[in-house]
């Protein structure tokens, strides 16, 4: 099966602490790799986990926090440095390019590649980037300014060929495809061999969901039914279930909840509070309704 996983860089919140960093991710399809959020000092994560930064062609940004974004203008600066040629394509709210173009323009004047910048409607559901094995979505989300989670789609895939058949028929190379989008093989005699003696069926298509700062939404949950794997946004326990509310955050029961309604295979919590030496209490809270939650931690990587 074809690499789909993601990988933590930092899954802490707003205030820096010595156990967590702040909210990056690298999700691996098929060695492309794209970078979710980039909080200060992603660039250095990325090298602890061996990742060549100019292997990022794809940064998604869910908003305008700092906690979110701020690395990003350390990472172009030190790809510049290494000499980097491909385009660099960046999504996030229309205001991002407004903010970000004059940092570059000022500590890079000189920049080796071009910087896209791709305004995503943070209020729409609606495809982001695609291409030939993967389609994103946004998804919006309710925080104190515009943001949005993004849903990585992988795109169907063909059947298998059977093994031996193409040998015991001799089907010719040219053929092979037609096989895959469903044909039947002729025989040089006439003879008609079904597709299904030829094919077995491809694996499902594999799906992963990012969903940072936001309040519950039970809006979201028919965009997430039965994605492989979620990670949603577990700022706070029940203890502080009032300053999710008030700072347009989560409880990690609200997390669950959302998990379990939408029928997630997985749920991957993270964006702790600093107010918590030990999530293992953020962990019970949402394991009593989705029993099969994980808690974020840097380094860790996940396959979809």
């Amino acid at each position: 099966m074809e690499k789909f996983e993601v990988t933590i860089l930092g899954c802490g919140s707003a205030l820096p602490t010595r156990r967590h960093n702040g909210s990056a991710q690298i999700v691996n399809v098929r060695e492309k790799y794209f970078l979710v959020d980039c909080a200060e000092g992603t660039q250095v994560f990325l090298r602890e986990n061996r990742v060549h930064l100019n292997r990022m062609n794809h940064v998604f940004i869910s908003h305008l926090h700092g906690d979110h974004c701020f690395g990003l203008m350390g990472l172009i600066s030190t790809q510049n440095l290494l000499g980097r040629i491909a385009p660099l394509h960046i999504y996030g709210s229309e205001a991002l390019e407004s903010l970000f173009r004059p940092h570059i323009n000022y500590f890079c004047p000189n920049l080796t590649f071009d910087v896209t910048f791709h305004p995503v409607d943070t209020h729409a559901h609606a495809v982001v980037y695609e291409d030939n094995s993967l389609t994103v979505y946004s998804i919006p989300l309710k925080h104190r300014i515009r943001c949005c989670g993004y849903l990585f789609r992988e795109k169907p895939l063909k059947p298998h060929m059977r093994q031996g058949v193409i040998q015991q028929y001799d089907i010719p190379t040219w053929q092979i495809n037609n096989i895959k989008a469903g044909e039947d093989f002729t025989l040089p005699n006439g003879e008609v061999v079904p597709n299904h003696l030829l094919t077995t069926p491809a694996n499902p298509p594999r799906s992963y969901a990012y969903c940072s700062d936001t309040l519950y939404n039970p809006d979201i949950v028919p965009m997430l039914t039965d994605v492989n794997l979620l990670y949603h946004e577990a700022t706070y326990a029940d203890d502080n279930a009032a300053l999710a509310t008030k700072y347009f955050h989560s409880t990690a029961r609200q997390a669950a909840t959302i998990a379990r309604d939408a029928n997630v295979g997985k749920l991957l919590i993270g964006h702790f509070s600093q107010r918590y030496d030990d999530e293992n209490i953020l962990l019970q809270e949402a394991q009593t309704v989705f029993p099969n939650t994980m808690l974020a931690r840097e380094r860790l990587t996940i396959p979809v």
